[in-house]
């Protein structure tokens, strides 16, 4: 009787866990490409990696999908659909994710991705295309009139990235190639 009662104690847990699993939905990985598998690539005309999900989850034959970013004004962000699910690289230029995987942006606190504080700025100037966010974030950190600052990743604000200064602290709203942080 004993092993009766235990055996259905680990069903009821098993069932419970297997639930927990199959109901947390799938997110997209950012910096992250899945080379491989490609049948159809389009422009993203929003820059949006959203729309590329989007795009893929209307396709009955796509499995997965990237998300290239703009590289510069003249090359615009490009969606990539894969007729398989070909493993995940370490990559800046992309985001990636199976069927069914919505585009959830890494909230840190610190790193505001998405997010563009339009307004309020007294400097901006142009990066490297190596340099990221962080260096923006760290010339407005060292920078005591500086209390917020956007990233703009090459081809959003003009064909390199660009860096914005704010002296005020303005509404975050979503934006697509945007970072921006608060610093003060």
């Amino acid at each position: 009787m004993e092993i009766g009662r235990l055996f259905r104690a680990c069903v009821v847990v098993f069932a419970a866990l297997a639930a927990a699993v199959v109901a947390r939905p799938a997110s997209a990985q950012t910096n992250f490409d899945r080379p491989g598998g490609d049948y159809l690539n389009a422009p993203v005309t929003t820059g949006d990696p959203a729309d590329c999900a989007l795009t893929c989850e209307r396709d009955r034959r796509c499995r997965a999908w990237s998300f290239n970013y703009p590289t510069d004004a003249n090359n615009g962000a490009v969606c990539w659909l894969k007729s398989t699910v070909p493993p995940r690289v370490q990559n800046v230029c992309c985001v990636s994710g199976v069927r069914g995987a919505g585009v959830v942006e890494p909230r840190n606190g610190a790193i505001e991705t998405s997010i563009d504080r339009l307004g309020g700025d007294y400097k901006n100037f142009e990066l490297k295309s190596s340099d990221g966010d962080e260096a923006c974030q760290a010339a407005c950190t060292a920078d005591n009139k500086c209390r917020a600052w956007t990233y703009a990743r090459p081809g959003y604000a003009g064909r390199d990235a660009h860096c914005f200064l704010k002296k005020e602290i303005k509404p975050p709203r979503r934006k697509a190639g945007f970072t921006s942080g608060v610093v003060r």
